[in-house]
């Protein structure tokens, strides 16, 4: 047993999934399950936003509806676990209960936990009644809305005017090739000799 990993199989459940997978294509035209996407990376963050954008719906999903083993994670962490062996599938709301029956039977927990809508939007609606997903599917699949940028052109800061009037020019000239820069004559300098 490698107890070091992140993904533990579960060959019980797994195999009770495929089972309730298989019973649902068995009965052909009069399959309940519309489409089905399994759960990986991301959790039902990723499952379920595929899966509803897929189909060209949007969805309500209700966060007090999914199951957990584990009362103590965090909405964000029920949210996005990688548990395994689970699948988001979309089932006919008409035969939802044909759907329930077959799940009792082959003893698969399942949960419907939203409904799809004809608006392409995602809403997540936390057990406090917030919603802290609302926003259209496109942002999610790559159409994200265009950034609109209001900038204004400042002008520069001026500098003040000088005045010249009481400058002398030549004095100025000499300062500047004394390398004091006008302000303090050569001879104000201490040299160092290091002797290097």
């Amino acid at each position: 047993l490698d107890f070091a990993s992140v993904q533990r199989d579960n060959p019980e459940m797994q195999r009770r999934c495929q089972e309730v997978i298989d019973r649902c294509f068995a009965q052909g035209e009069r399959n309940p399950i519309l489409t089905a996407h399994d759960v990986g990376a991301g959790g039902l963050s990723n499952a379920i936003p595929e899966l509803l954008h897929d189909s060209n719906v949007g969805g309500i999903i209700e966060m007090a509806k999914i199951p957990s083993d584990d009362p103590s994670l965090s909405p964000m962490q029920l949210w996005s676990n990688e548990a395994q062996e689970r699948y988001v599938l979309g089932v006919a709301a008409d035969r939802l209960a044909d759907f329930e029956a077959i799940c009792r039977r082959e003893r698969a927990v399942f949960a419907a936990v939203g409904v799809a809508t004809a608006e392409e939007r995602l809403v997540l609606k936390a057990p406090d009644g917030s919603l802290p997903i609302d926003l259209p599917m496109d942002v999610l699949f790559g159409k994200s809305p265009k950034m609109h940028r209001d900038t204004q052109r400042t002008p520069a800061p001026r500098w003040p005017r000088l005045d010249t009037s009481k400058l002398d020019l030549r004095e100025a000239g000499l300062r500047l090739q004394r390398g004091g820069v006008g302000f303090y004559p050569r001879d104000k300098f201490v040299h160092v000799d290091t002797g290097k």
